[in-house]
């Protein structure tokens, strides 16, 4: 059991690490070194130059300024300071409402916080109830419990005050909810009549389309939208399975940062010896040979493979998919086949909206449609032994990081742990740490299970793992924490219990869990948040290929990208402090003031990290707000139930019926929030298309809409294997310049030829280069 104490020490530890994170970004951040990976967004956007071009050699490498350091702190009004106008215009709507999920937090648990405080605080602690219990049944309880509901005792009439404070908090949580949402709906429908112009909006995907003997795939999509869509249809491209292609681009690209990594350590080496390597597997053994050399046939070797792939790929009718991105004349006219049946048999000629170019997720346009139902039966069946069996490991890691685990599997350290501020570390740090530690590879397994789904877009990849990461961590982080016992004991406890049974268990071990959960918001939410800002993995990657395997900028510009925040990993997360804040706020309040700080810490380095640092991959327009909108909810109905299961073991089953119309009441204001709120993330109404289409005409009646969606849906292996080819060429071409203007003072008719601007000058130049 935890004291004041132990959290009190944790507190201290958690605070001091955040203090010590903040001091060190402070100090990095200044650093030109460093400017790349703390501003990397502002450089994307081209409005910010290195400090390290210019200066003296040192100033190139340290800050020497010493007023920058007095004024360490200055990122955090920074960034606070750009209007919500501003950060969308310069992060895009799905950045800008993320962090309103993190005022959310705040504008529901700031007052239920204060409310809780003032009122069922002293309400728990006048009561004697634990004490007595303490002398009668030797039962022992923490200084935490006597300010819980735990502190009631039975048939109380204090309990009253808890259920008038659930419906309290359960009116403000829909009413916040009620008032985000419209707002949220308004700033979408905002966003997409005001956005420029993106290929998405005049695009549908068209999936499962039925071959035909007597024509090939693009002839039949092309013939069915002349006939069905014959005023709007405006061309398409179908899907061609270019994901070996890919694997070979993608390998060929491996291949080249390391030829650029030996040429490197060759030109910055002081003697002439050229680079070695060992031709097995990472080099670690097999014949050694020169590197460059070795690196070069491959890339040949590639080349030439990438070359016979595309021609495969582009004769082969097996390679072109059963898929096309179809594009239309006009917004409405996309509107109009995207939301529609475009076939009796609703299972063929299938139409969606398109993702835009930077969100479709090419792999999975390959997976036959047909094969989607079994690959996600296939995945809830993975996703729910996983999920059920991942309880034992946790709760072995939790029993051995509690104080008694740690006396039980080693005896020898007793005397070391009973020390009371080694105790107080083990009791208030140890478990959180513990349970994040054993989370880590969590998101992967889930990413990877999405992407198995078939799903088409990172959107909706996100999306998905998303919403498995909030149930894996309500079943195993949740639930899994607060039943009492061993992992085996957890999963008897309720595969032999009636479902109406189990409510009241979890009630009951609720409150003793307490301490655990605010040991683990001060791990994940206080430290773990400060540590996110420091952004010490991208900050050691950056310098590792700014040394090593930069040699352009686009190079560089790969070695600095951030990548995207992360939204199935963070906002799960965001979505467990929401469930632990609603469902102690009325049994353990002194929870939710850790839960406030969380949610302000969060939004502050979140607002930094989004304007600064970011590159948001894709733009969905906050298309998933209902899916928090109903994580919310479901927070809020598992806290009433919990709450119903607790109040009838303490004598007050009288109770249940003033609380079973909260959960009724619940999800009917779901049910009227997706009725009136979500149609607006699903369907594009076609007055706004109409509108935005009119508008568009006006101001540019001479628009080549062909011309702008022609490439558009390409996939991008084609254009990258295109770009490198134009680079290869421009490479050729600068090399036989070079040469060129070597041999210009004794054959100057080439280089005359060349400036007087030839059409075809490389032939001619390579040509008198082979002269001897």
């Amino acid at each position: 059991m935890a004291s004041f104490r132990d959290i009190g020490v944790g507190a201290a530890i958690n605070i001091l690490s955040a203090f010590v994170f903040f001091i060190v970004f402070a100090i990095l951040r200044l650093q030109p070194l460093n400017d790349r990976v703390y501003f990397p967004k502002w450089y994307f956007k081209g409005v910010r130059d290195s400090p390290t071009r210019s200066g003296t050699f040192v100033s190139k490498f340290v800050n020497l300024d010493y007023r920058s350091y007095v004024r360490f702190l200055n990122w955090m009004p920074a960034a606070l300071n750009m209007p919500e106008p501003e950060l969308i215009d310069h992060a895009g709507l799905d950045s800008a409402v993320y962090l309103r999920i993190y005022l959310i937090g705040l504008k529901i648990f700031v007052p239920i916080a204060l409310v809780a405080s003032a009122i069922l605080i002293p309400v728990n602690w006048t009561n004697n109830t634990l004490d007595i219990d303490a002398k009668i049944n030797n039962i022992t309880s923490s200084d935490i419990d006597r300010l819980s509901i735990s502190n009631i005792p039975d048939n109380s009439e204090r309990l009253w005050t808890h259920i008038l404070l659930a419906y309290a908090f359960t009116f403000w949580t829909c009413y916040v909810l009620r008032k985000e949402y419209e707002k949220v709906a308004s700033m979408r429908l905002h966003f997409l009549a005001t956005e420029k112009r993106r290929p998405d909006q005049f695009t549908a995907l068209v999936r499962n389309v039925p071959p035909d003997p007597d024509e090939s795939m693009s002839e039949l999509v092309e013939h069915f939208f002349l006939v069905n869509h014959a005023d709007h249809y405006l061309t398409h491209q179908v899907v061609y399975n270019a994901n070996r292609l890919a694997k070979l681009v993608k390998k060929k690209k491996k291949m080249d940062n390391w030829l650029v990594y030996y040429q490197n350590k060759l030109e910055r080496s002081k003697t002439s010896v050229r680079p070695l390597t060992k031709t097995g597997f990472l080099g670690l053994w097999g014949k050694k040979v020169d590197a460059i050399e070795h690196y070069q046939s491959k890339i040949e070797k590639l080349r030439k493979e990438i070359a016979e792939e595309m021609e495969r790929v582009a004769n082969d009718p097996k390679s072109i998919m059963a898929a096309a991105f179809v594009s239309f004349k006009s917004r409405w006219g996309a509107a109009v086949c995207a939301q529609t049946q475009q076939f009796r048999n609703p299972t063929i000629w299938v139409t969606e909206w398109a993702p835009e170019p930077r969100d479709v997720y090419w792999p999975n346009l390959a997976i036959p449609y047909v094969s989607l139902t079994v690959k996600k039966l296939i995945m809830a069946v993975a996703f729910f032994f996983l999920t059920f069996f991942f309880i034992i490991p946790i709760a072995i890691v939790q029993s051995i990081a509690s104080l008694e685990g740690l006396e039980k599997a080693a005896p020898f350290l007793k005397p070391i742990v009973e020390e009371k501020f080694i105790k107080s570390v083990i009791t208030g740090f140890l478990p959180g740490i513990a349970l994040k530690l054993f989370l880590i590879f969590l998101p992967t397994i889930l990413m990877i299970m999405a992407k198995f789904e078939g799903h088409t877009s990172l959107s909706s990849l996100e999306r998905r793992a998303a919403s498995r990461y909030y149930l894996f961590a309500l079943v195993n982080v949740f639930l899994g924490s607060i039943i009492a016992g061993s992992a085996l004991e957890q999963l008897k406890t309720f595969m032999h219990q009636s479902p109406s049974e189990i409510p009241e268990t979890i009630g009951v071990a609720i409150p003793i869990k307490a301490t655990f959960f605010i040991t683990y918001i001060m791990v994940d939410g206080w430290a773990g948040i400060a540590a996110e800002i420091l952004m010490l993995k991208p900050l050691i990657m950056y310098h590792l290929k700014n040394t090593f395997l930069v040699k352009t900028d686009k190079d560089r510009e790969e070695a600095m990208d951030p990548g995207s925040i992360g939204f199935h990993t963070r906002e799960p997360r965001i979505q467990l402090y929401i469930l632990l804040g609603l469902v102690y706020s009325t049994m353990t309040p002194v929870l939710l003031p850790f839960i406030v700080v969380f949610f302000g810490l969060a939004y502050l380095v979140f607002r930094h990290q989004i304007i600064n640092v970011y590159n948001q991959e894709y733009e969905s327009a906050a298309a998933f707000w209902p899916d928090v909108h109903g994580r919310v909810v479901s927070a809020l109905i598992i806290s009433q139930l919990v709450l119903m299961g607790l109040l009838s073991t303490k004598g007050a089953k009288i109770s249940t019926p003033f609380l079973l119309p909260l959960p009724i009441m619940t999800v009917a204001f779901y049910k009227y929030c997706a009725g009136r709120y979500e149609p607006a993330f699903v369907r594009y109404p076609l007055q706004e298309a109409k509108m935005k289409d009119t508008l568009e005409h006006a101001r540019e009646p001479n628009l080549n809409l062909k011309g702008y969606l022609q490439s558009a849906y390409v996939h991008p292996v084609f254009k990258e294997c295109a770009e490198d080819d134009d680079e290869e060429e421009k490479a050729l071409y600068e090399t036989v310049i070079v040469a060129t203007k070597r041999q210009s003072r004794r054959n100057t008719p080439v280089q005359s030829k060349m400036a007087g601007g030839s059409t075809s000058p490389l032939p001619d130049a390579a040509h008198e280069d082979l002269q001897p």
